[in-house]
């Protein structure tokens, strides 16, 4: 992963916040939360894929949603107690960004909300 000097230089402020930070963008004032084009969506420090456009769904959080990663491997999970609660962090292995969240609260196949900050994404077309 870049260091610290050359992630501020290359993401936006909102981006190193949320990745680097583990912070959170607002609820419907995000790029992606009603992006409904082809493609994936990739790792904005790392570039790897992450999520596939068809695994998209509208959750009603403000946030874009999807039931399953690309590579599961990719997508590491790490217990988030945080604000006196206790959720399932999701960061990304190759460039270790914080992405948002893991829910059990989706929809089939998998039962899932990945809940994921459009911060930590690029869009690339199909």
């Amino acid at each position: 992963m870049d260091n610290s000097k050359e992630l501020r230089e290359r993401l936006t402020e909102r981006q190193y916040q949320v990745t680097c930070n583990g912070g959170t963008e607002p609820p419907f004032d995000n790029e992606y939360w009603d992006h409904k084009a082809t493609g994936r969506y990739v790792d904005i420090i790392s570039g790897k894929p992450l999520f596939s456009s068809a695994a998209k769904f509208d959750s009603g959080t403000g946030w874009p949603s999807f039931f399953e990663p690309i590579d599961p491997e990719e997508v590491v999970e790490v217990v988030d107690t945080s604000y006196g609660m206790r959720r399932v962090e999701v960061r990304s292995k190759t460039g270790n960004a914080h992405l948002g969240h893991v829910f059990p609260d989706g929809p089939p196949p998998t039962g899932l909300r990945y809940c994921i900050n459009s911060a930590a994404l690029r869009f690339e077309p199909e």
